[in-house]
């Protein structure tokens, strides 16, 4: 005798088809003429829907967006302000999921239209420090995207700073990248500034990061010795 389906899961999934059928007969009337996705449903529309199973229901949306990125429906006519309310959902269901953030930061950012990357590495730098401990490796992206793709080292060393100044514990390459930023601004005396802040704040205790920093002040100390002799 087959396996009874427990009746919170089957209530889901019945919620679940219901809102999305709800949500292709709405935008039915103009399917053809725009491409892309419709804003989110709001949160607590969603919440509801869950019936308690928000993380299920995070897993299901997360599948739906990434349906939307097909053949029928390219990259570039995502309309990524809508894409933004997908993501933001997903992530107030599931705060521990990461997909979004990957998707986000590694995916989506690569669309040749600058504005749309923008709209991604914002997304990813405004969630960032509500869990900067499970979320650095997708800010870390995000400024790697800003400096080498947009050509925006302000950008970049925005979103490399806010890994600097978390207290999470991120990797020592992570939080020197502004260090690195700031190299190619040519901001020598803003990165002298920086490395006595992070020695003077006690946050460095790894001997061979110190050393790395006292290493670069002294490196830097000396360009600007022979420029400026």
């Amino acid at each position: 005798m087959a396996a009874r389906v427990p009746v919170p899961v089957t209530l889901l999934l019945l919620a679940a088809l219901a809102l999305q059928l709800g949500y292709h007969a709405a935008r039915a009337p103009r399917q053809r003429a725009v491409a892309g996705l419709a804003p989110a449903p709001p949160l607590a529309l969603l919440r509801l829907a869950s019936l308690g199973e928000p993380v299920a229901l995070a897993k299901a949306m997360t599948l739906y967006v990434q349906g939307q990125d097909e053949a029928s429906t390219p990259l570039g006519t995502i309309d990524y302000s809508a894409l933004r309310t997908w993501l933001e959902r997903i992530v107030d269901l599931d705060p521990c999921g990461q997909a979004p953030l990957l998707a986000a930061s590694q995916v989506y950012s690569a669309s040749s239209d600058p504005a749309r990357t923008r709209i991604m590495l914002d997304f990813v730098y405004r969630r960032f420090g509500e869990d900067p401990g499970r979320r650095w490796p997708w800010l870390a992206h995000a400024a790697l995207v800003a400096h080498h793709r947009l050509h925006d080292p302000a950008l970049a060393r925005r979103y490399a700073h806010a890994l600097n100044a978390t207290a999470a514990v991120v990797p020592a390459w992570a939080r020197q990248m502004e260090l690195f930023i700031l190299d190619d601004m040519g901001e020598d005396e803003s990165a002298i500034a920086l490395i006595g802040a992070m020695l003077a704040s006690g946050q460095v205790s790894d001997a061979r990061e110190l050393a790395f920093l006292e290493r670069r002040l002294h490196d830097i100390s000396a360009r600007r010795r022979r420029a400026h002799p």
